[in-house]
């Protein structure tokens, strides 16, 4: 099981579209606050259509009430200051539980918090000069890195609503 963890998310509309991929992959997501916005507002219901009510994710007021749950859980840390990258970790394993936190826009995952984990700190390769990539897509990147090392464990790989052939019709 892969789960998503957001640190301070700032943005509702990259919430949106998490919750969104969270649901089409089966993955739950969890929202560490405090939150600079409340889960009805429009950009977060916009981007994530009506995929919000479906995707299970659970919200936590601060890091240290998210800590008491998960302490003892095997967590990943997605950050640019790490020299291993995503890939080079083995996600494979369909019994263990994938747990990979992302954080803020504007700051990342808090330097004390890196600090304690390096071992499990992983990044996305991207151009020198650039400074971040987009959240929802930095999440959509490594989950789709992991469904892909258990061969998409659970997912449908083939067109289910319009049919397998819609395309050789």
């Amino acid at each position: 099981m892969i789960k998503i963890v957001l640190y301070q998310p700032e943005k509702p509309g990259n919430i949106g579209n998490i919750l969104r991929t969270a649901n089409a992959t089966e993955i739950k997501v969890i929202i560490i606050g405090p939150l600079s916005f409340t889960l009805d507002d429009k950009a977060l219901k916009r981007a994530g259509m009506d995929y919000i009510q479906l995707t299970s994710f659970e919200i936590y007021d601060n890091y240290e009430s998210f800590l008491k749950d998960y302490k003892d859980k095997e967590i990943y840390y997605v950050t640019r200051y790490s020299s291993k990258t995503y890939s080079s970790f083995d996600f494979s394993d369909v019994t263990k539980e994938y747990i990979f936190m992302f954080g803020r826009e504007s700051s990342g995952i808090p330097y004390e918090i890196l600090k304690e984990n390096l071992s499990h700190c992983m990044r996305i390769p991207m151009a020198p000069q650039a400074r971040s990539l987009n959240l929802s897509n930095s999440v959509a990147i490594v989950i789709y890195e992991a469904l892909r090392q258990v061969n998409f464990y659970n997912l449908s790989t083939k067109e289910v609503i319009k049919g397998e052939d819609f395309l050789t019709k």
